[in-house]
Formats: structure tokens, C-alpha cells, sequence
């Protein structure tokens, strides 16, 4: 065997063992996409609300209000979805209400759905914040526990016993936080009644944004047949110009159907191909996935067409295509690698969240914030502080965008957060997140947490063993969790494969003092990289803004400090960025909304956008200094090039 045949042989057994782990997961939670074999349809639009407002909000429990209309409960209101609630009516106690809303909506569905016994029928929810119920007429067909991750429930069955057209869809959905929960909270009641009226409580968070609740991203009925592609996945390597795609697809409803597997590039022709459930096609000339500004041509991307033939018994056979960008990542002790060529990501930090939508999904938005991150220079984001919608994913991963991607570990703050059932459900939600997004090309890493407690006693294995699950889950990415970087006992760093730190040098330190910026980030970043010998990110650096707001010398709130605070942190990051430092990700894209508070008037205001997407003055610096590094360490086409002298 020759040299070139070994090491093809070592990348393939690698890669193998890298998808195995990857299939740890026992299902599939592929997007819905239409194809000759599946249809969809989407229930965006009106529903029917109510909230329940009663004391112990269980009156609709009680009452069983799933077993009827909502309109025969009680009063109801109108409220679309996508949406959160909390900002679509006039009413305070809506905005801030915590506990049990109640959402319905009648569906016709196709009767060749009802009658074609080979046809499966799914209910899909994208997500809903956070515990979530629902029934069809009247009879509960599944519940899920979390935010932003999406459910399922075939209704097939179901269908077929209750012939009732249209179908009663009712959701009942729940917001409250507990300590088990993620993001994690508490309810407090207060029973002093010479203070506060009888039954009153407050929901409380450690984390700063606003707890925006409801149905926040679509739902929608799909169709596949009986025998189908449960899931696809995929890992990618390369050698030289051939690119490797290794696969293996899960089949569900049949043992005997037969596969053909397909890879086919932008223009339509087959590259590869195979008839086994599993295996590695081989590209040759590859066009790589590579980022925005890093390459002449970003987001690159195959389809992966998977065909599942009928089995002889007059079943229909299935058809799914998944997006697939060839990449590899990889990391050294002072490189983040993509493609083995060094990355450094010059992007920003993100919220779901806009006026009156509050976290609701919302294509217009979505294209607005990805023009004015290309616009701003940025090839990168980091989902703080929970998964975001698939569709966004789509677009980076068309785009070139590279996503950090976290899930909504954030406000880890009190010791019980740390016990066993707060564990078990992490563990759940990092289970639910790698399955939907393990094939996204434009995700490069996993975040666990976002600065947690670190300094608590049990931190450590907890960290530990959520780490090592997810790296167990997935090998093929790095993973890390974000600290704050006066957490000197940080209980999670020696486990990361990336220190992401986030620091607030002269805002919440030593406020008013920019001079001490550049030599509290210095040392900072020293002895991180001293203590664990590891690239590190900036994840969060900032000031809040008021835009408009002008004042020379600088102060803060001003657009001349949000200003200052950049520049000095830029310094920093251009010495060290020669060294280990591998990105820096400013706090925040734009504005958003948080709970009332004596320390936030109307948000938070760190974005370098103001919350209706108008540029603040630290837009236009970092829109000159992401070109700038873009010009420094991509390969950009004359055309794409942005001038330095601005």
C-alpha cells in the first residue's frame, strides 16, 4: 500500500469514527423541505389566545380548555405567529405575564392526507418559549420542555381515527423559569398584603435581555411516506483537491427499500454517488465552503440528494436533499483553522429581538441585519445566549457567515442550577441542539454556557461532564463556554478547546476610565493564554450608546466613549492578534429590549445599530476596521475590496 493510500485510508477510518459519534443521537430532526415525495403546510398567520390569568394560572388545566374552542372558555384575542406576545397588545399584565398562555388554530388538511394510509403526517413547532403542550381535537399528542429548539408529533394515526376536517390545533405554553430550567430563574411571591396584593409574585432572571415568550418560529404540518429518511449526516475532510463527504443516512418505516446517494454541485452535475446507507464520496476539484471575505467564492455548497426507492409493495418511495458545505475545522494552541488556513473571526454578538415582535421570526428583519453585517465587513456570529432559527443557519451557511453556536445556558448563577436536574436537562438541550444543526457548514463551534458562576463548588464537574458530552456528541467542532474574565477560578477553561472571555474594561470596571482599557485587556489576555496555552476569542466588549447622544472629552453614554472604548480595545486586539488572540466579537449588533430596571432605560443599549437598524458612529469604525482585516487576511477579488482611507 502506498503512502497516499495510507493516509487515504487513515482520514476515512477518522472520519468514520467521527460520524459514529456524531449518531450518538437516536432520531432525526432534519428541516422540513419540500421535495417530490414531501409537502408542507404552514400554519403561520392568526391564532386564537388567551392567557390564563387566574391565580395559580391553571384554570385551563382545570377546566380542560384543550377539549373545546378557546372561545367557549373565555375571552379571546387575536395574535399572530411567529410572534412573542408580550408587545402585540396594549395590556401591561400581558407584557409581563408568567405562567400559561393558550393558543388554537383550525387547519384544513388535505383528505388525500386522511386517506393514503402510505402517507406520514407530522406536526412540526420550531419553538416555543418554554414548556410547551398540544393537543388535536381535543386528545394531547406531545409536550416538550425548552426554548428555541424545535418538536415533533405524527399525527397520522390520529388523523385516521378522527376523521373531524378542519383539525383543532390548541398549544398551551408555559414561561416560567425555574432553576432547572434553561436559562434558568425564580419565582418569588411576595405575601406582605399590607405591600403587595394578595397572590402577587415576580419572575426573576440573571440574564440581560428581556424574557420574551410564545410561539416564536413557525409551525407548520409536513408529509413523508411511511418508509423514510429520518436523518442525514455528514462529515467533510480534504486532500489536496479532492474533497471527502462522509455520510450515513437513517432510514425509518422499512427494512428492505433500497438508497441511491447523490452529490451534486451548484450547477446541477453529479459529483458522486453511491447506493449504500453509508459511505464516503469522493469530490474531485472540489470547490471548499470557505467564510465570507476569506475566499473569492464564499458558502459554497453541494446537495446531497438522498433517494429512498419504494419497497416493492406499492409504498411511494422518499426524496430528501441536504446542503453541504466541504470544510474542515481545527485548532491550535494559538490558530482557529478553517480549511488549515488560520481564521479570525471580526463579527458581532446577536439578539432574536426587534420592535413589537419581540423574538418572533421575521424574514425582513433576518435580510436586513445579514445586508448590514456584509455591509459592516463582519464574516461572523455568535448566537448569545440561545439557538437561533434553522432559516438563519441557511443563510450563513449560503452566505459564508461563521456562527458560534450557544445554547441557552446564560444566568447560571445560583448554586442550584448546578444539581443533577439542571445537568440532566443541559445535557438534553445540547442532545436536541447538535442534532438539528451537526450539518451546518457555517457552524465551527459549540458554546456550552454563557458566564456562568464559575467560582461555585459544583462548577467543575458540571462543566466537565457537559463538555466532554458535547465534544462526545460532536468531534468534529471545538467547543467552548463563554467566562468572564474577573472569574479567575474558572472551572470550565481547562476543558474548552477555545477561551471566548468576555470583559467591560472602563463600563462596569472602572467606569469613566478608557485610559485603563489597554493595559487591563493586556494582561488580561496573558494570563489566559499563560494559565491554559489556548487561542482566545474577545466574545463580549462594548458600551452602551445612547444614540445621539454627543459629548467631547468623551462620556459615557455618549457616541464619542462607545467610540474610545473601541479604538483602545482595537489596539489591544492588533497586538495580540499576531500572537493568539483569534477574534473579537463586539457586544452588541443592535440594541434590545430587557427587563425594567434602574440600570437600563428602554434596553440595552450596546448596539453599534440602534434597535430599528440605524447606524450609531461605532458602526462606521468597525465597518472600516473589519475590511481593513478582511484585506489582511482574505483572498478577496479586486471588486470586493474595501479601501482603507476612509
Amino acid at each position: 500500500m502506498s503512502v497516499v493510500d495510507k493516509v487515504w485510508m487513515f482520514r476515512a477510518l477518522w472520519l468514520f469514527s467521527a460520524l459514529d459519534a456524531v449518531l450518538l443521537l437516536d432520531s432525526g430532526m432534519l428541516f422540513p423541505r419540500e421535495s417530490a415525495s414531501r409537502e408542507r403546510k404552514e400554519m403561520d398567520g392568526l391564532w386564537v389566545f388567551r392567557a390564563d390569568k387566574s391565580p395559580n394560572r391553571n384554570r385551563g388545566f382545570e377546566e380542560a380548555w384543550y377539549r373545546q374552542r378557546l372561545a367557549e372558555t373565555g375571552p379571546v384575542i387575536d395574535m399572530p405567529v411567529p410572534a412573542s406576545y408580550n408587545d402585540i397588545t396594549q395590556d401591561p399584565t400581558l407584557r409581563d405575564f408568567t405562567g400559561w398562555v393558550w393558543y388554537e388554530r383550525e387547519v384544513q388538511v388535505p383528505s388525500r392526507w386522511i386517506t393514503d394510509e402510505g402517507t406520514r403526517v407530522v406536526l412540526r413547532v420550531g419553538s416555543a418559549h418554554y414548556y410547551s403542550i398540544v393537543w388535536v381535537n381535543g386528545a394531547q399528542v406531545t409536550e416538550h420542555n425548552g426554548g428555541h429548539l424545535p418538536f415533533e408529533a405524527e399525527l397520522s394515526s390520529l388523523f385516521r381515527k378522527d376523521t373531524t376536517n378542519p383539525y383543532r390545533i390548541t398549544m398551551a405554553v408555559n414561561n416560567t423559569l425555574t432553576l432547572e430550567t434553561l436559562p434558568p430563574g425564580s419565582i418569588h411571591y411576595m405575601k406582605d398584603t399590607s405591600r403587595y396584593p394578595s397572590g402577587f409574585f415576580v419572575q426573576s432572571t440573571s440574564f440581560d435581555f428581556f424574557n420574551y415568550a410564545g410561539i416564536h418560529r413557525s409551525v407548520l404540518l409536513y408529509t413523508t411516506p411511511q418508509a423514510y429518511v429520518d436523518d442525514v449526516t455528514v462529515v467533510t475532510d480534504f486532500m489536496d483537491s479532492t474533497g471527502l463527504v462522509t455520510y450515513k443516512v437513517s432510514v425509518r418505516g422499512t427494512t428492505t427499500a433500497s438508497l441511491k446517494v447523490t452529490l451534486i454541485d451548484k450547477d446541477g452535475h453529479c459529483v458522486a454517488s453511491s447506493n449504500n446507507s453509508s459511505g464516503v464520496l469522493k469530490v474531485a476539484d472540489v470547490k471548499l465552503w470557505w467564510p465570507y471575505l476569506m475566499h473569492e467564492n464564499p458558502g459554497y455548497l453541494y446537495s446531497l440528494e438522498v433517494r429512498l426507492a419504494a419497497a416493492g409493495d406499492g409504498s411511494t418511495g422518499d426524496v430528501y436533499t441536504l446542503p453541504v458545505g466541504i470544510r474542515t475545522v481545527s485548532v491550535t494552541s494559538t490558530q482557529f483553522l478553517i480549511n488549515n488556513k488560520p481564521f479570525y473571526f471580526h463579527g458581532v454578538n446577536k439578539h432574536e429581538d426587534s420592535d413589537i415582535r419581540g423574538k418572533g421570526f421575521d424574514w425582513p428583519l433576518i435580510v436586513k441585519d445579514f445586508n448590514l453585517m456584509k455591509w459592516m465587513g463582519a464574516n461572523s456570529f455568535r448566537t448569545s445566549h440561545y439557538p437561533y432559527a434553522e432559516e438563519i443557519l441557511q443563510m450563513c451557511d449560503r452566505h459564508g457567515i461563521v456562527v458560534i453556536d450557544e445554547c441557552p445556558g446564560v444566568g447560571i448563577k445560583d448554586i442550584q442550577s448546578f444539581g443533577n436536574a439542571s445537568l440532566k436537562h443541559h445535557l438534553e438541550v445540547m442532545d436536541e441542539l447538535v442534532r438539528r444543526d451537526k450539518n451546518h457548514p457555517s457552524v465551527v463551534m459549540w458554546s456550552v454556557a454563557n458566564e456562568p458562576a464559575a467560582e461555585m463548588p459544583p462548577a467543575e464537574f458540571y462543566f466537565k461532564t457537559l463538555i466532554k458530552h458535547t465534544k462526545d456528541l460532536d468531534p468534529t467542532r471545538p467547543v467552548t463556554y463563554i467566562t468572564a474574565s474577573d472569574y479567575a477560578r474558572d472551572k470550565g477553561a481547562p476543558y474548552v478547546d477555545v477561551i471566548c472571555a468576555n470583559s467591560y474594561f472602563s463600563w462596569y470596571h472602572d467606569p469613566g476610565h478608557l485610559e485603563v482599557i489597554q493595559l487591563q485587556l493586556n494582561t488580561q489576555f496573558e494570563n489566559w493564554h499563560a494559565k491554559y496555552k489556548k487561542p482566545i476569542i474577545q466574545s463580549e466588549y462594548g458600551a452602551d450608546t445612547v444614540p445621539g447622544f454627543h459629548s467631547d472629552p468623551p462620556v459615557m453614554f455618549s457616541e464619542e466613549y462607545q467610540s474610545e472604548v473601541l479604538r483602545n480595545y482595537h489596539s489591544v486586539f492588533d497586538q495580540k492578534r499576531k500572537q493568539y488572540v483569534v477574534g473579537e466579537l463586539i457586544w452588541n449588533f443592535a440594541d434590545f429590549m430587557t427587563a425594567q430596571g434602574i440600570a437600563r432605560v428602554m434596553g440595552n443599549k450596546k448596539g453599534v445599530f440602534t434597535r430599528q437598524r440605524q447606524p450609531k458612529a461605532s458602526a462606521f469604525i468597525l465597518k472600516e476596521r473589519y475590511w481593513r482585516l478582511a484585506n489582511e487576511t482574505g483572498t478577496l477579488p479586486p471588486w470586493v475590496k474595501y479601501p482603507c482611507s476612509l
